[in-house]
Formats: C-alpha cells, sequence, structure tokens
C-alpha cells in the first residue's frame, strides 16, 4: 500500500522531468540554420554571403551601359558598355570557385562559408571571399616597361550578413586590396575598404537591394569615388533577375572597389543588370 501511494505521489514529479529532459534534448540537438539572407549571389555589385550549391554550374551575364549623362549623343550610356560574362561552379556546398572576362579584366575568385547563422544560435552568416583580377586596360604603348605582374590587384574581403526577418537582410565587408601597380604615385598599393550591403523583401518577387564601400585610403588627389548602387530583384522560377543603377561601370571587386569614376550628384551613373542561368 505505501509502495503505491508513494507511486501515486511520484508519478507526475516523473512524467514533469521526463517531459524538461524531452525538451533539454530538443534544444540540444535543434541546430537550424538559417537560409537565404540573399536570393542572388551579389546584391548588386558587392557579393553577398549566398553561395552556390556543391554540382551547381551558373552562367553569369553582368552588363554595365555607358553613363546616362552621356544624353542623346552617347544614347543615354547604351553606345557604351561593359559586359561580364562569367562561369561559377559550387565545388562544395561551402566553396563556390568562380572565373570571369569582362572588357576591364580577367577575374577569377573564391568564396567560402566559414559559419552559418543559426536560429536562436549564432547570430550572423560568416563568409570569406577572394580574388585575383588581371587589368585589361593597361596598355603597353603607355607604359613600356610594363610586367604581367603589373596588371595584378587582389581582394580579400569578409562577408558578414544577418537576415532580420523573411523581408530584411544586411551585410557587411571589411575589405583589403592590393594593386601591383597605382597610376597615382601618391596612393598606396595596400588599399582598405568597407562595403555595406541589404536587401528589402518589397512582394512576394521582388526586392530593393543596395550597396555602398567606402575607401578608407584612397588618396585626396584621386579622381576615383565611393560606389554606390541602387536596384531591385526579380525572382523567376528559381533564378534571379537584378536591375540596377550604379556609379560604378567595373563589375569585378578590383575594378569597383578602387576605380569607380561615376557620381550620383552629377548624374553620372550607369544602369545594369546581372543574368544568370543554373545547370
Amino acid at each position: 500500500m505505501k509502495s503505491k501511494l508513494l507511486f501515486f505521489f511520484l508519478f507526475p514529479l516523473m512524467t514533469f522531468a521526463q517531459d524538461d529532459l524531452l525538451a533539454s534534448i530538443d534544444t540540444t540537438v535543434t541546430n537550424e540554420k538559417v537560409e537565404s539572407a540573399f536570393k542572388a549571389l551579389k546584391i548588386v555589385n558587392l557579393e553577398s554571403t549566398k553561395l552556390a550549391a556543391k554540382g551547381d554550374l551558373y552562367f553569369i551575364v553582368a552588363h554595365r551601359f555607358g553613363s546616362v549623362k552621356d544624353g542623346f549623343e552617347g544614347f543615354y550610356g547604351l553606345d557604351n558598355a561593359n559586359t561580364q560574362i562569367k562561369f561559377l561552379y559550387g565545388l562544395k556546398d561551402w566553396l563556390t570557385i568562380s572565373g570571369a572576362r569582362s572588357e576591364l579584366a580577367y577575374d577569377f575568385s573564391a568564396k567560402y562559408r566559414l559559419q552559418n547563422q543559426i536560429k536562436d544560435g549564432f547570430p550572423f552568416t560568416v563568409v570569406g571571399f577572394n580574388s585575383v583580377a588581371i587589368n585589361n586596360t593597361l596598355k603597353e604603348s603607355n607604359y613600356p616597361k610594363m610586367t604581367f605582374e603589373s596588371r595584378l590587384t587582389y581582394v580579400t574581403q569578409l562577408l558578414v550578413s544577418r537576415k532580420f526577418s523573411d523581408k530584411l537582410s544586411l551585410q557587411l565587408a571589411p575589405t583589403f586590396f592590393h594593386e601591383n601597380f597605382v597610376e597615382n604615385d601618391l596612393q598606396d598599393n595596400s588599399q582598405y575598404a568597407i562595403g555595406f550591403g541589404g536587401r528589402y523583401k518589397i512582394a512576394n518577387r521582388w526586392s530593393i537591394n543596395m550597396d555602398y564601400a567606402a575607401h578608407l585610403n584612397r588618396d585626396s588627389s584621386s579622381i576615383y569615388k565611393n560606389p554606390l548602387s541602387i536596384g531591385v530583384d526579380l525572382e523567376t522560377g528559381g533564378h534571379v533577375f537584378q536591375m540596377h543603377f550604379t556609379s560604378s561601370q567595373g563589375i569585378h571587386e578590383a575594378g569597383y572597389l578602387g576605380q569607380t569614376t561615376g557620381d550620383w550628384g552629377k548624374g553620372d551613373v550607369f544602369f545594369g543588370f546581372n543574368l544568370s542561368r543554373v545547370f
């Protein structure tokens, strides 16, 4: 009888303890990743923390028309365009590699995930990015002593993003880049910048995107400026079509970070788009 009474009083406590233990186990094993802070591989010009899935091959066409400031004489930029053709491959789920060519440069890069944003856990997605560009615009006729190494620019970025909600994602990108050759003798070869970017979803398939990069040690006499880009993303059947206005006609990292000439205040901006196809 005593044993039955003891069981009667202890059974609820045992049940509560079991529930607490199961809840604790669930909390421990749940490691839910926060996905899709950005739908496209780039915000506009700035790389996003999105990577290609393992085995996915992307063919990407990025186009920047000439400055709309050219007016009717330059058909509002349509007569003077820069086009980049890129192939990008998901070597691993955490590693994406690419090779690209435009009128301004050849560009090769690797992007690799260091940490995922975790629901109710780690607050950010952290991705590393490295690229090397070969400058096509330097002419041997102007620089007869130029070597191949003079054409190279190296870029290293740390991409840190957070998805705050289904609508809003923001990203920060501390950046170091080194140009083996600079035309302004007062400019350091090693340069620093910090990029900012974001995405805000305004409809089921549409979002507004913006990115900006602040150069931290540019010489005051330089003709180059900080790039600002604003545009929209349209999701179409698993693909993203990006349309935007930007102050940079350069598409590769070394181009838009170090050699942006446009100026929003003077209407000197370029219309462009990024179009991708995945296989």
